[in-house]
């Protein structure tokens, strides 16, 4: 998977971001996981699995086929597909995404 801020900030994880970041690039060194910028729109350190990297490659090189989600799906991760505050009832197309 992808590790990023923002997505963390929703979850119930006590541990501050910047001590994660340390624990991050720790792993980072021992080739355990990759930095770097994985998601367009996430601001800020990623970091990802060799595997995910691979994943994301792969899509990024495929065809551009839009992909339609709906904005209350629970799929959508509570909404962090989308820039809106809340879960929104309409649906958002994306490209190339996982």
């Amino acid at each position: 998977g992808v590790v990023v801020r923002r997505v963390l900030q929703r979850e119930r994880i006590k541990t501050p971001w910047r001590d994660l970041v340390r624990a991050y690039r720790r792993l980072e060194l021992r080739g355990e996981v990759r930095g770097g910028r994985f998601v367009a729109g996430c601001d800020g350190e990623q970091f990802a699995l060799d595997e995910a990297v691979a994943l994301l490659r792969k899509v990024r090189r495929g065809d551009a086929t839009p992909l339609r989600v709906a904005a209350a799906d629970p799929l959508n991760l509570a909404g962090i597909l989308t820039p809106d505050p809340r879960i929104a009832p309409h649906t958002h197309a994306f490209v190339d995404v996982v």
